[in-house]
């Protein structure tokens, strides 16, 4: 009697990203975390890629990331990252405990929902006003988030945001720190525990391989 056919390989993970996207940067981490191989596909915001065709099939409403795994795809940062616990649960991303759970979520929405977008618009503020309140409407939505999680946070004194595991908080709040700092000058002294997970963060090789300027579609210079 023959042994059976062995089942056949799943095809390799697709991720649409865009290098300074830090919902995409999320999804980077996780995958690297999970240990998940997958192939990268850029989509160059700035020259209106996200509006091709082939694109818009993927997310109607143009955004990254986009992932796709066989004949699935799934848009949205967060929906990826819940994708990805169920599917491979390998390092997960969500404790077991209903209070640390619930932490995790709400950090996490935090940034993804009360400060992330906010930031995102100020080529409307440039249109309405001039360029000078550009920054200070992006600083202003990082620093009124931020002092919300350091408030939420006081008193951490585990390695990570919330255990000495990286979880879904970590991963969603070092994209934005980083952003914060590189792109945006906000002064990190005013937040200590952020500034401590910042720095631990930047000594994970997760993290580190997910970086903006690590990406293939890094500007060179």
């Amino acid at each position: 009697m023959r042994p059976p056919a062995p089942a056949p390989a799943r095809p390799k993970l697709k991720l649409y990203s865009f290098w300074r996207s830090s919902c995409s940067q999320r999804v980077r981490i996780a995958l690297n975390l999970k240990g998940l191989e997958y192939e990268y596909k850029p989509v160059n915001l700035l020259a209106n890629e996200q509006s091709d065709p082939e694109f818009e099939r993927l997310n109607p409403i143009k955004y990254v990331p986009a992932l796709v795994d066989g004949d699935t795809v799934i848009a949205d940062s967060f929906a990826i990252l819940l994708y990805l616990e169920d599917m491979y649960p390998q390092h997960p991303l969500l404790p077991q405990d209903p209070q640390k759970r619930a932490l995790n979520i709400q950090i996490a929405s935090i940034v993804g929902s009360s400060i992330q977008p906010l930031q995102n618009y100020p080529n409307f503020i440039e249109e309405k006003l001039d360029s000078n309140e550009t920054i200070k409407w992006t600083q202003h939505h990082i620093n009124r988030g931020f002092t919300a999680l350091e408030q939420l946070l006081k008193g951490c004194n585990t390695t990570y945001a919330t255990g000495n595991e990286i979880q879904l908080a970590d991963v969603f709040l070092e994209p934005q720190i980083y952003g914060g700092v590189k792109r945006f000058g906000i002064h990190m002294s005013i937040y200590p525990v952020l500034a401590r997970l910042h720095e631990a963060y930047m000594e994970h090789p997760a993290f580190l391989a997910a970086s903006p300027e690590k990406q293939p579609d890094a500007p060179s210079s």
